[in-house]
């Protein structure tokens, strides 16, 4: 079969090459026999009306996750004992237990120490307001002696000297704080502050006169 089939296609090579025209005349009748009907494929439905998706709406709401309970492992509190305070007591024992009266600075009752200003022999309280002058002057230049070129030596010259006011108004332990430049002039000064000048005391914050430090200043004209 295979060898008729090759001397038919070297005849048919041999016609075309020979007389080309008759050949196609052949091939156009021999085609024209044959009718090949293509049919299409039918067009699809129209789609049915079906609302359009929102591209904007929420999608739908995933799985919420519920998380694991977690329990952190109990840890065993160590228990220490606790010591105990000594009683107190009433002995006479001197390093512990409660004491009245004693020698001491710091009783809690009355003692021979300095006090706390009710009771002892301290100072008392401290001052919250100062010393007033209330009374007597300074100012007879007769009280002081005529210095070296006269009393215009000393004329513009000051003294301040310093003073502790007691309970009872009066001044003690002067000294002189800031001099002038007559060591005299400001040794009676002294004097005559003690002597003539009369205070209000200070007071502590009950309002019990209490002594206290107080400046002078003593001017020349």
């Amino acid at each position: 079969m295979l060898i008729i089939l090759l001397h038919v296609a070297a005849l048919y090579g041999l016609a075309r090459a020979l007389a080309p025209e008759f050949t196609s005349s052949v091939e156009d009748t021999v085609v024209s026999a044959f009718t090949v009907t293509v049919t299409a494929p039918p067009d699809p439905p129209p789609p049915e009306n079906q609302p359009e998706p929102d591209e904007g709406a929420q999608g739908d709401p995933g799985q919420q996750a519920v998380p694991q309970p977690v329990t952190a492992p109990e840890t065993p509190i160590e228990q220490q004992p606790v010591p105990l305070p000594q009683a107190s007591s009433t002995g006479t024992a001197t390093r512990s237990g409660a004491r009245e009266a004693g020698d001491g600075t710091g009783a809690a009752g009355s003692g021979t120490g300095t006090g706390s200003g009710n009771r002892g022999g301290g100072q008392g309280g401290v001052a919250v307001s100062k010393p007033v002058h209330i009374s007597g002057s300074i100012d007879n230049a007769r009280d002081y002696p005529i210095p070296e070129g006269g009393r215009s030596a000393r004329r513009g010259t000051e003294v301040i000297v310093r003073v502790v006011v007691g309970v009872d108004g009066r001044a003690r332990q002067c000294s002189v704080y800031r001099a002038s430049p007559d060591p005299e002039a400001d040794r009676i000064t002294c004097q005559l502050v003690e002597n003539r000048l009369r205070f209000r005391p200070a007071q502590d914050a009950n309002g019990n006169p209490v002594p206290a430090p107080f400046y002078w200043r003593q001017r020349w004209f």
